[in-house]
């Protein structure tokens, strides 16, 4: 019966389980056909899609010769980069010019499959939506080519109609031009942060080095930028970018673009990124605002599109000396002047990270000006005080690194003075590698220096942080010359009769109301006192008021005014007054300059000049200016002239109020004049080589009193010897040679014509009285000359 029943049972059983399975295959293919049936939907609304998309593309023959936007570069001499301007910042490079390595490292992160797919790799959008499954971050899947497609034509949108576009531009890409070219356009147009675009730039931005000079570390570590130069920014977030970094030499080793040796060293290499106080920085911000001013003139607003590059007469080493001169004499007045208080205070708050970004925030917002960096107090005592600066970096300071503020220690600090946790402050580096606490600089200054022989600009400092204030203190600042305007007045006596010989009476000069129309003057030297008579040429060196005064009055104020126009001065500016004798009038550091140079070149007046040449980003040749050559043409002043006052002007650095010239630079061939204006409110020195004239100036922008022993001697002739310390290094002795039709006797020069007392043998010995066919303007203009252009 067992038999019997078994196949039976069997028989019923498979008849009863096929049910079920048929009913199962029929689901099964009733399910394909609902999915093909709506792949089948899906695929012609894609396709309809594409047809009504296609036609709307945008025209892309022009990437067959690509062209993006380029910046406008500025040059020293030597071709180093002093300055760029533009939407972009690109340095567009031929494919064939791009390093294998850097190549290599952005195949290995971006799309290794780059030369087998066809645009979209399949393959690889297959092995991303695997890892994407349960992952909380996808992998993203697009090609270089879809890239390309995207960042030259597309937004960054994420539609279906924008992903349709993106496959058909990357089709027709593909069709259009060779891997190679879009590989190329790749490289030069993918942002990478810092404002640089394509890698080229990055390599200068990040490192401060050419493409073709980086190692595979550096080309790591610009590879990891495209997916998100401000989250692995090496600069702002050092950390997140070594980590990604460290990733993309793993993924070129896996690729085989590397070996497991290359990679290890690779991984060990340690980095110099560059950083806003690279030495590599020039400071010249305020000479590439010029020459982008100038260039706007000529060219207009393709300047900032059209890669121009522009080529200066600044010398890069010449404008670092010049920046760093300024610098330290601005500083050094600083740490003479009250400590004024924390720039700001900001709410620090108890949570470690929160307190980090609050720091990290306000330190942005602030700003570093060049090596016054700053910082927040994390806690202060008299004698030690902890603060924090970017990424977390915390510093002690203490001794005399906390001279300069000590008022703002003391339990008896004001409010807004007090070091206190919160307070924002700027440290810098001590001579002995220390931390130092300081304040920003609220005095200004200008430096610049030209060649006298053309005018070409070799340095030029328009202020002490660009950053900080843009105003150009050396083209835009007109300010009272004081007693260095006074070699011009003495240039105008050679003409008249005087020799450095003659002797004049340094004696009190009164001028009665009926003489200035006003209320009376009486003028002073600035010590006080007065010396009796002396010669023409210790009168100058000493930068007696009186002496210079009665020369005006021999000369003629008329006179004068019309002398120094020649020297390319504005005559308008200088009005015909007795004051003229004490430099009243108004000049620019640029004018003292070019004036100098008169004196400096034997007689001949140049024009400052910049820009040498301007090239288009292929190199062609657009303008280029060649300087006047110093001929008869160009003469200013007799050279017999020129070579008396450079006689007199070297007395100044040898034994007068710029003796610390000669004596600090071990030269005799170094000629100048201190100045110092009416109650210190602006200190000079203007002085020159036979190859080089330097002007400094040092005052605030709304003038006010400097200090009661503040000098042009004091204040700006050391930043002027600290500069040509730098610039004359290997430069040979060069005294002028004495022209024809001068006559050396007594141990002086005179002109041949007024030697053996044919000229004026003295002034001013029988009269105190300054009352004479001079006038002086009434009370009201007088203090409106002596005031001119300050503010």
């Amino acid at each position: 019966m067992a038999k019997n029943h078994t196949p039976e049972g069997s028989k019923e059983h498979a008849a009863a389980s096929a049910a079920p399975r048929s009913l199962a295959s029929q689901l099964l293919l009733w399910a394909f056909g609902i999915a093909a049936a709506i792949m089948l939907v899906v695929g012609l609304l894609v396709g309809v899609a594409l047809a009504m998309a296609y036609p709307q593309l945008p025209d892309i023959s022009d990437l067959a010769d690509y062209r993006p936007k380029l910046s406008m570069r500025v040059y020293s001499v030597e071709g180093t980069q002093i300055g760029e301007f533009g939407e972009e910042r690109r340095n567009l490079t031929p494919f064939k010019d791009i390093p294998k390595v850097m190549k290599d490292a952005v195949l290995a992160i971006e799309d290794a499959r780059f030369y087998q797919h066809g645009g979209v790799d399949y393959i690889g959008l297959l092995r991303a939506s695997l890892a994407n499954l349960g992952r909380a971050k996808s992998q993203g899947a697009s090609t270089i080519t879809m890239q390309v497609a995207r960042n030259v034509y597309l937004s960054s949108e994420k539609t279906f109609t924008r992903k349709i576009y993106e496959i058909l531009l990357t089709s027709k890409l593909e069709h259009m031009l060779s891997k190679d070219q879009i590989f190329e356009i790749y490289l030069n147009q993918i942002y990478l942060g810092n404002r640089a675009y394509g890698f080229a730039a990055a390599s200068e931005a990040y490192f401060g080095k050419p493409l073709k000079n980086i190692s595979i570390a550096e080309a790591a570590m610009l590879a990891g930028l495209p997916k998100a130069p401000s989250a692995y920014n090496p600069i702002a977030n050092p950390k997140r970018a070594r980590a990604r970094q460290l990733y993309i030499i793993e993924r070129m080793e896996e690729n085989g673009f590397i070996t497991k040796e290359q990679a290890v060293a690779a991984k060990q290499e340690e980095l110099k990124i560059r950083t806003a106080m690279s030495s590599l920085n020039t400071h010249a911000d305020y000479v590439a605002e010029m020459a982008r001013q100038l260039m706007f003139a000529q060219y207009g607003p393709e300047i900032y599109t059209r890669g121009l590059n522009v080529y200066t007469t600044i010398r890069a080493s010449d404008q670092q000396a010049a920046y760093f001169a300024l610098r330290r004499g601005i500083m050094d007045f600083e740490r003479r002047q009250h400590y004024r208080g924390p720039e700001r205070f900001i709410n620090l708050p108890e949570k470690a990270a929160e307190l980090e970004d609050a720091i990290d925030d306000a330190l942005i917002e602030q700003g570093d000006k060049g090596d016054l960096l700053a910082a927040v107090v994390l806690d202060a005592t008299p004698k030690k005080v902890r603060v924090m600066r970017q990424n977390s970096e915390v510093l002690e300071i203490t001794g005399d690194g906390l001279q300069p503020v000590q008022s703002g220690l003391s339990d008896k600090a004001a409010p807004n003075i007090k070091l206190r946790p919160g307070a924002l402050v700027r440290i810098t580096k001590t001579a002995k590698g220390g931390w130092e606490i300081t304040q920003l600089p609220e005095v200004e200054g200008g430096f610049v220096s030209i060649d006298p022989r053309d005018g070409a600009i070799h340095a030029l400092v328009g202020g002490f942080d660009f950053n900080k204030n843009k105003f150009n203190h050396v083209t835009q600042a007109w300010r009272q010359p004081g007693s260095s305007f006074k070699p011009f007045i003495y240039s105008a006596a050679l003409e008249k009769g005087f020799t450095p010989m003659t002797v004049v009476n340094d004696a009190p000069l009164f001028f009665d109301a009926s003489v200035t129309g006003g209320q009376p003057w009486e003028p002073k030297n600035y010590d006080g006192t007065f010396e009796g008579p002396m010669t023409l040429r210790k009168g100058l060196a000493k930068s007696k008021n009186m002496i210079s005064i009665r020369v005006l009055q021999a000369v003629g104020a008329q006179n004068a005014q019309d002398w120094i126009a020649q020297f390319g001065f504005d005559a308008e500016k200088h009005p015909p007054y007795l004051t003229m004798a004490l430099g009243a009038g108004s000049v620019t550091p640029m004018q003292m300059a070019a004036g100098y140079s008169v004196f400096a070149n034997g007689g001949y007046r140049v024009n400052p000049y910049l820009i040498t040449k301007v090239t288009d980003q292929m190199g062609k040749t657009l303008s280029e200016f060649t300087p006047t050559p110093l001929d008869e043409s160009a003469r200013a002043i007799d050279a017999r002239n020129a070579f008396v006052m450079t006689s007199l002007l070297q007395e100044v650095t040898r034994s007068g109020t710029a003796a610390r010239a000669q004596a600090t630079l071990k030269r005799n061939d170094i000629y100048g004049k201190t100045g110092t204006t009416n109650d210190s409110m602006d200190a000079w020195f203007a002085g020159y080589h036979p190859t080089l004239t330097a002007v400094t100036w040092i005052g605030y922008d709304t003038p006010r009193k400097l200090g009661d022993r503040e000098t042009g001697g004091g204040l700006s002739l050391p930043v002027w010897i600290s500069y040509m310390q730098h610039a004359l290094q290997n430069v040979p002795i060069a005294e002028p040679t004495p022209p024809a039709g001068l006559s050396h006797e007594s141990g002086d020069w005179a002109y041949a014509e007024f030697s053996k007392g044919g000229g004026v043998s003295s002034l001013g010995m029988d009269s105190r009285s300054g009352n004479s066919s001079e006038q002086l303007p009434a009370n009201d203009e007088k203090k409106k000359i002596l005031d001119l252009f300050k503010n």
